[in-house]
């Protein structure tokens, strides 16, 4: 293993942070796998995650098992972490802009004109080609800020991996995933390993997203090529969702970190014997297919359903109870799905998200991701 520090752009005289990075595996192999946790500051699962992972591989590498590059980023935000106010951790947007850290990433956008001009006939030198541009296309960039900065480096870190996963956790939610249409056959194993009871596909959620900066490139790229500049996909990325924020504990960070050993060793990244893959429990469904919950008053809010239930239209999922009146108003579903997610509060006010339930058509269009 190699640690390395990458220092971020100082925001102020006597602050300094830095990401800290582990690597594995052969450091010219033909596969790169990067991995990354806790984007988002205040999503302890998902770090925890990486930390029994990191373990793990290191015992791997000892016995020669990495057949791959592995690069593992444990703690992707120095920012969030240290983000606190009034006793309550704020590691989702950084409090100097209000900026979320999981969204607006660089777009490759000069990229894919410059690979217009630069690509032949054969898919596998372009994918090289592509890959050096979006390098020099990140040199040429000077972060303005401590934000800016981190985002740089971690698209540094990462832009060149064949595999991107991005480990985060929602307030309350059962295990689930976002990729891409493209990206679904490859990770299609992790959800079963993982136990993931929603896998939630869009090639452009609108966010632009750690996950889908590398995805969504691919696929913009290999739609703006003629046929005779074909591209083989440089990048397959996926985010994640281990569950919700108080599930913090041994036992489940250590069955997710051996999921993700479990499909690595799928992969062909490490060395052993594949380990057969479980049912999936669920088919994926289009993020844009997901019903947004929202609070049509204000009062005390009553859970009916526990998150990964499977639902029904028309069934009650949330009470609210006005503590004046004692007026009760039900929330039910629109869609036969998967409550995959919902909110911690227990007091919502009027127009407040209460939570998302899977869909099979997709309804919606623009924004698909909160903000």
């Amino acid at each position: 293993m190699i640690q390395q520090s990458i220092p971020l752009l100082s925001p102020a005289v006597g602050t300094h942070r830095e990401l800290a990075v582990f690597r594995f595996g052969p450091a010219h192999s033909e596969q790169k796998i990067y991995i990354q946790a806790s984007l988002h500051a205040d999503e302890t699962p998902a770090m925890l995650t990486a930390v029994l992972l990191k373990r793990r591989l290191l015992e791997l590498e000892v016995q020669q098992a990495l057949a791959a590059q592995i690069v593992l980023v444990p703690l992707a935000n120095p920012i969030g972490l240290s983000q606190h106010v009034l006793g309550q951790f704020v590691g989702r947007f950084e409090l100097n802009s209000g900026k979320n850290f999981n969204r607006h990433f660089l777009p490759f956008n000069a990229v894919i004109e410059r690979a217009k001009e630069t690509l032949g006939a054969d898919p596998l030198e372009n994918r090289r080609i592509v890959r050096q541009l979006m390098h020099d296309e990140l040199e040429r960039r000077t972060p303005a800020n401590e934000f800016e900065s981190l985002q740089h480096e971690l698209l540094k870190l990462s832009f060149d991996a064949d595999l991107v996963i991005d480990l985060h956790c929602s307030q309350e939610a059962a295990m689930h995933l976002y990729t891409n249409e493209t990206g679904w056959p490859e990770f299609e194993p992790l959800a079963r390993y993982l136990g993931a009871r929603a896998s939630l596909l869009a090639n452009d959620s609108g966010g632009q997203s750690f996950d889908e900066a590398h995805s969504f490139f691919w696929w913009q790229l290999q739609q703006a090529l003629p046929a005779g500049k074909p591209v083989r996909t440089g990048t397959f990325a996926i985010t994640v969702e281990c569950r919700g924020q108080r599930d913090v504990s041994y036992e489940v960070a250590q069955h997710d970190a051996d999921a993700l050993i479990d499909y690595l060793v799928w992969r062909g990244a490490l060395r052993g014997e594949r380990k057969a893959l479980p049912d999936l429990l669920m088919p994926a469904t289009p993020l844009a297919g997901s019903e947004q919950l929202h609070a049509p008053v204000s009062g005390i809010l009553v859970h009916r359903v526990e998150v990964g239930a499977a639902v029904r239209a028309g069934e009650p999922l949330f009470d609210i109870v006005d503590p004046l009146t004692d007026a009760t108003t039900t929330v039910v579903s629109r869609n036969d799905g998967v409550l995959y997610m919902r909110r911690a509060v227990r007091f919502v006010t009027a127009g407040a998200p209460l939570g998302r339930v899977t869909g099979t058509q997709a309804t919606r269009t623009g924004m698909l991701l909160s903000a």
